[in-house]
């Protein structure tokens, strides 16, 4: 998993650096454009005259992150590409974690009847996931009485929780720190607008007007990010927590059993 972590974050950066590559070379190409003449300018523009096409989600959301500033836009994406990364992460290994509890404790029970303990061990170690490791550390320790293998299951069953839980907080940080940086981005740029109008000596809207435009840009993309990343993070919890109540009804079956179990011995 945390191979598969580190190649989605290195694919989300090598595309940000690319995107942002492909970006400054798009205003580069956009600066040499206004310095053509205007007499060709306005003789381009009428030969080209007709139905204008429509831009598409790329080119528009290419067009917004450079009137945002690549700066702070660039770390707005990269929340995202991280974000994304340990959500798609924890969505495998939860789905991977989840076990069908009934069957499992059916398999279990019919090994104890016809085999014994040796044989529920062997059950639980040919079985994936967080239930069955705790199975595993219950029964190991049956022959000490239910005190103890409840408390085993207890311990373990925190363990395992801790596992499922792992990155969430990284995921929660980024929800949180996605719009903060738009909010930066926009207090710049309110900065920046309030500097042009202090050198030009006059309030103009057509002054402050662009400055205002690229810094709101730059929170809308902070709270979009945040929006797309708190879906994956409610996903994530219920998803957790399903887990966590399949696990405890599960490890109160097996103490009964087990009891039931060492009673008939």
């Amino acid at each position: 998993m945390k191979k598969l972590f580190a190649l989605l974050a290195v694919i989300g950066l090598l595309s940000v650096t690319g995107f942002s590559q492909e970006t400054k070379q798009e205003v580069t190409t956009k600066d040499s454009v206004t310095a053509v003449d205007s007499t060709k300018t306005a003789a381009a523009a009428e030969e080209n005259a007709g139905p204008v096409q429509e831009k598409g989600l790329h080119q528009v959301i290419k067009e917004k992150f450079i009137e945002g500033g690549a700066g702070f836009m660039a770390f707005v994406v990269l929340c995202l590409i991280l974000g994304l990364a340990i959500a798609i992460e924890r969505i495998i290994y939860l789905n991977l974690a989840t076990t069908n509890t009934e069957k499992l404790l059916k398999k279990v029970e019919d090994a104890l009847q016809s085999g014994g303990k040796e044989a529920a061990l062997e059950v639980c170690r040919n079985t994936p996931g967080p239930v069955a490791s705790i199975f595993y550390q219950g029964i190991s320790r049956s022959d000490e009485g239910a005190e103890i293998v409840e408390k085993t299951v207890v311990s373990y069953g925190s363990v395992q929780m801790g596992l499922l839980e792992k990155g969430l907080t990284w995921l929660s940080l980024f929800i949180a720190l996605a719009p903060m940086l738009g909010f930066m981005g926009t207090v710049i740029g309110m900065i920046e607008a309030f500097d042009a109008i202090a050198i030009a000596g006059d309030i103009s809207p057509a002054l402050v007007a662009g400055g205002i435009k690229v810094a709101l840009i730059t929170t809308v993309g902070g709270l979009i990010v945040a929006m797309i990343l708190q879906v994956f993070y409610n996903y994530l919890l219920s998803k957790v927590d399903a887990l966590t109540t399949d696990m405890e009804d599960a490890s109160i079956s097996l103490v009964d059993i087990l009891v039931k179990y060492n009673a008939k011995k």
